[in-house]
């Protein structure tokens, strides 16, 4: 049974995480691919590719309150998930510190909902909202992979990420209006 949801809902989740498990195996161990998602995985912590792309996003433009706000809007974001939502819920990890094939950083913080996949969605959805619809698959795809990342190299849960996205969407969601009301797009 699942330790994110009690009853019936615990073994549907523990269902989806094994089989998402499953198919991620089956492509695990490629060397493209492992670099790939090793590298996305790596470029998530600290958010550190949302920043590096919102700072040469906001030079090119020349939109420097941008690069601040999503800076701030990460912060609080990370604020939410990590010190808020991880505390709620304990979720252990499906490996203490990743598959033993990738070398990564041992997370400090417990599983639900993803840091990576929430920190992803929050900053996919505010950039496509600065810079339209045509730059959906830019940054769609970026949090795609990093989002993804993290069952691939077995350090949360495919659930884990599935939260984390709806969890940073909505938050997206709100701080894409509060920009707008403070006129930053």
């Amino acid at each position: 049974m699942s330790d994110l949801v009690g009853g019936p809902f615990g073994a549907v989740v523990d269902t989806f995480d094994r089989a998402v498990d499953a198919l991620l195996e089956q492509v695990r161990g490629n060397p493209i691919v492992d670099r790939v998602m090793t590298a996305a995985t790596d470029s998530g912590e600290f958010s550190a590719i949302w920043h590096a792309a919102s700072l040469i996003r906001g030079v090119a433009k020349g939109r420097p309150d941008q690069v601040v706000a999503l800076a701030i809007g990460i912060g609080a974001e990370s604020l939410i998930v990590n010190q808020g939502l991880k505390r709620l819920f304990h979720r252990q990890r499906p490996t203490t510190s990743g598959d033993d094939r990738f070398e990564i950083r041992t997370p400090i913080t417990s599983s639900f909902p993803s840091g990576h996949a929430s920190a992803a969605a929050f900053a996919a959805v505010t950039l496509v909202g600065w810079d339209g619809k045509r730059s959906l698959p830019l940054w769609g795809t970026l949090a795609t992979l990093v989002a993804t990342s993290r069952p691939y190299v077995r350090i949360h849960h495919a659930s884990d990420v599935v939260g984390g996205v709806v969890v940073g969407a909505v938050i997206g969601i709100v701080a894409r209006r509060i920009f707008r009301r403070l006129g930053l797009g």
